[in-house]
């Protein structure tokens, strides 16, 4: 994926009208929801029966594989997990190594 890029025109709107520009401003404040997948699970439906707490169920993904960024069913990006420091520490966090070109929308 290349990596987005942002051009002044885009920055500032549509200068002509205003009213897009102001419309686009107010839209860029909506929060969104970004699913991270670190990969999927294909257990047999009499394996699935069985789970019970502290069953392990193996992903289709090693721990080092990047994971997947998504808007909606859009792939916009892949990354590393990574733990945060200092008073975060713990927490995870992705760092992102690819991003979608995003300057046609999600």
């Amino acid at each position: 994926m290349p990596e987005a890029e942002t051009t002044p025109a885009a920055e500032a709107g549509d200068e002509a009208g205003g009213a897009p520009s102001l419309a686009r401003s107010a839209f860029t404040q909506v929060p969104i929801e970004i699913v991270i997948s670190v990969g999927r699970a294909r257990p047999l439906v009499r394996d699935l029966l069985r789970l019970q707490r502290d069953s392990v169920l193996p992903l289709d993904r090693r721990v080092d594989d990047p994971v997947e960024l998504y808007v909606g069913d859009k792939l916009i990006a892949r990354g590393q997990l990574e733990e945060l420091e200092g008073e975060q520490a713990g927490q995870m966090a992705v760092r992102l190594t690819e991003v979608a070109d995003l300057s046609n929308g999600v």
